[in-house]
């Protein structure tokens, strides 16, 4: 089954062919960083990151391209009021950014430009705007010339008569058209600005993804990719600047946008002031509980964010891992004892191979349609059962033979890797402080079974019940104690 995208630009899903056999290229639209980074932005670079890492797993090289707006007016508008430069806001924001992508286990970018390093590149498309006439100077402001590129709107499905006839008010004269929107501003007292052909100032907002996006991918690149609510006006906006300047088309082939991240069904954002910090929600859970929780939705469905819903991503994802912990703790004991039981009577009739299989077709036939991770999740907990019944069945597989233990290695392998596309099981630990827990909980057993066969029941359960309260739960099968952690 080949690789199906939705695209925005045709409102359909289509066979994903790149223009370069075995590479993909993308381009993603940065942060501004003026603030803390918040959970809504998190979803689309989680999202991004798991797109990045299926591509890569089904074969492709991936190059990704993703800018930094490191000058813009809210940066600005902080500076002025902590009475600091604007490059302080923007690197110390920016610095957040990168610390919690990195504690989510995003990949960072090939290429991470920044807007105030490429100010050069960028007059140089406003420069050909002006040539080819599609942008026009009026005292110091350049504005893109909407009327003249005739397949502006086709992005967010708009007519521009309609878009001319809904325009109430002219907000600034020195426009000729109240949609022409600007290429570069004039500067004002107290604000960074550049030498250019027009005199001092800085670039617009939308013509930095253009000019940088060409700059590292050239026109017709693979994928862009941004949140459903850049799409009018800012992807709209690349697209004419982008194409006017280059006289070629398509800018990107396939524009894939994901839906907001909503608190109580309105979207967070920092201007609402409705927004959670990734820092701090990384301080209460995990980060394979964030990347759960994304994935468990698919990308294009709006999602609500809330304490509910956190907690159970958190449940969800524990059952995961525990399984896979429980399974790698099993093999691990295998290894040290070396055996080489084959008793037909100790075969567990667990088929662990055709279950490992079956869940790597689900799982690829999911993110094959349209980078459905719900699928892909639900693919892993179809995983996990069979293995938690082999784990039971042969009491954490100290009972088995050969082909089952076989069997248990491909399923822990393919649940392991499976979840790592999706960037889960990335939680680091320490294998000393693994394997002191393992012998400390193995004791604790061994004492409670001896409670048990002195009919000490009281001890013997005081001993499950405070293990369950540091979330390790015993399990008692029909060969012995296995022990799991939620």
């Amino acid at each position: 089954m080949a690789l199906r995208v939705y695209n925005t630009l045709t409102r359909k899903k289509e066979e994903f062919v790149p223009r370069k056999p075995g590479r993909v290229d993308i381009y993603q639209c940065g942060v501004t960083p003026y603030d803390y980074t918040h959970v809504g932005h998190a979803r689309q670079y989680v999202f991004w990151d798991t797109v990045r890492r299926y591509l890569t797993y089904r074969g492709w090289e991936v190059f990704c391209v993703q800018n930094v707006t490191d000058v813009d007016d809210k940066i600005i508008s902080r500076a002025h009021k902590e009475g600091v430069e604007f490059t302080e806001i923007s690197e110390k924001y920016h610095k957040d950014f990168l610390d919690v992508m990195d504690r989510l286990g995003v990949k960072r970018p090939e290429v991470m430009p920044k807007v105030t390093e490429h100010i050069p590149e960028i007059i140089k498309v406003i420069e050909g705007l002006i040539k080819r006439g599609h942008a026009y100077e009026v005292e110091g402001d350049v504005f893109f010339d909407v009327v003249s590129f005739p397949d502006y709107g086709k992005l967010s499905r708009r007519s521009l008569d309609d878009m001319m006839a809904g325009v109430r008010i002219e907000l600034n004269p020195k426009k000729r058209n109240a949609l022409d929107f600007v290429l570069w501003k004039s500067s004002k007292p107290g604000e960074p600005s550049w030498d250019s052909p027009w005199g001092k100032g800085r670039p617009g907002w939308h013509i930095e993804c253009s000019a940088l996006a060409l700059e590292y991918l050239g026109t017709g690149f693979d994928m862009h990719g941004g949140g459903d609510e850049l799409m009018f006006p800012h992807h709209e906006n690349e697209i004419a600047q982008s194409q006017a300047y280059t006289g070629e088309k398509p800018f990107s082939r396939y524009f894939v946008h994901h839906a907001m991240l909503n608190i109580g069904d309105v979207k967070m954002s920092k201007s609402l002031g409705n927004f959670f910090s990734v820092r701090d929600v990384l301080d209460q859970v995990e980060p394979g509980v964030i990347r759960y929780f994304f994935a468990s939705r698919h990308y294009r469905s709006p999602a609500n964010y809330g304490v509910e819903e956190l907690e159970e991503a958190s449940k969800a994802y524990s059952r995961l891992k525990s399984t896979l912990d429980a399974g790698k703790r099993a093999l691990a004991e295998v290894d040290k004892k070396q055996p080489t039981v084959s008793n037909e009577n100790k075969s567990c009739r667990v088929d662990l191979f055709a279950a490992a299989r079956d869940s790597k077709r689900k799982f690829i036939e999911g993110m094959n349609d349209d980078f459905n991770t719900a699928i892909g999740i639900a693919s892993l907990h179809d995983l996990v059962r069979p293995i938690n019944d082999f784990l039971h069945a042969t009491g954490g597989g100290a009972q088995h033979d050969r082909q089952n233990l076989e069997g248990l290695k491909e399923a822990i392998s393919t649940l392991e890797t499976l979840g790592g596309v999706l960037g889960l099981f990335q939680e680091a630990e320490d294998p000393d402080d693994g394997e002191t827990m393992d012998s400390l909980v193995k004791l604790l057993i061994d004492i409670r079974d001896d409670l048990r066969s002195k009919k000490e029941w009281g001890l013997a359960d005081k001993i499950r019940n405070s293990l369950k309260e540091m979330n390790i739960v015993l399990e008692d099968t029909p060969v012995g104690t296995i022990w799991k952690k939620i």
